[in-house]
């Protein structure tokens, strides 16, 4: 379940560092137009977010929270197309102009994050150019991990695309080595049964790289995770890294 509190105002205070990328590129000026909007929301794992070709009401800027957009077929088969952390927003349709999207979003890792309405997004938005600018620069490198994705499902085998979603999830999580991770969502990771969850995860196991038990993964050699995984996981990072990197001269220029 949700839970919220009104906790944002003391990055602006400057108490904290804001852990959301994204807003934490904002100006002092422009963060100063959001600030007094945002609720920090505490979300649960398997917490819908938002059902698929729903209206958006809200966006959310995760930051301890880990957020997967799944598509559901008609038989009920699911597939993750991407996933969300602290480097990004869930919720692009408003900011778009579209209203809904076709993907079902959830929550894959418990944490916090920070939600604004739909309906004051578009008026920040409209008030903050550079804000504007961030957002269609997150856009593009969202696109280019989705089209990395597709790439990646096609060419690439089992074990190295679980280990590419399993850098992505570690990359997001703060910091720590073990996370909780369900096989409910490993499969829709990796586009298969629950049942081939174990399979795609034994060789790791085997090479010492990760231990998993009951939903809980420890990362016990990142390097060689790394080395385990094909060259999406790098490219989707560069990609991003990019955006921040160039944010600066991006929203100033």
């Amino acid at each position: 379940m949700v839970t919220t509190s009104r906790t944002s105002r003391r990055w602006a205070a400057g108490e904290g560092r804001q852990p959301n990328q994204l807003l934490r590129g904002l100006t002092a000026a422009d963060y100063a137009l959001i600030v007094p909007h945002l609720q920090r929301v505490t979300l649960g794992v398997g917490e819908k977010i938002s059902d698929a070709n729903a209206r958006t009401r809200y966006v959310f800027f995760p930051e301890t929270a880990v957020l997967s957009l799944i598509l559901v077929m008609a038989d009920g088969a699911a597939v993750e197309a991407a996933t969300v952390g602290n480097e990004g927003v869930v919720g692009l349709a408003a900011f778009l102009g579209t209203g809904t999207m076709t993907t079902q979003c959830l929550t894959q890792i418990a944490g916090d994050a920070q939600r604004l309405s739909a309906v004051t997004l578009v008026r920040v938005v409209a008030e903050s150019p550079a804000f504007a600018i961030l957002l269609r620069r997150y856009t593009q490198a969202f696109i280019n991990q989705l089209a990395q994705s597709v790439a990646c499902n096609r060419l690439h085998s089992i074990d190295q695309r679980c280990a590419r979603w399993l850098l992505m999830t570690h990359d997001r999580v703060g910091g720590g080595d073990s996370f909780d991770l369900t096989q409910e969502f490993l499969s829709y990771m990796l586009g298969v049964r629950r049942e081939g969850v174990s399979g795609a995860s034994r060789e790791l196991q085997h090479l010492g790289i990760i231990s998993y038990r009951r939903g809980h993964i420890s990362v016990l050699d990142r390097r060689g995770l790394e080395r385990a995984a094909c060259e999406c996981y790098a490219d989707t990072r560069d990609d991003f890294a990019r955006l921040f990197n160039g944010r600066s001269a991006a929203v100033r220029g």
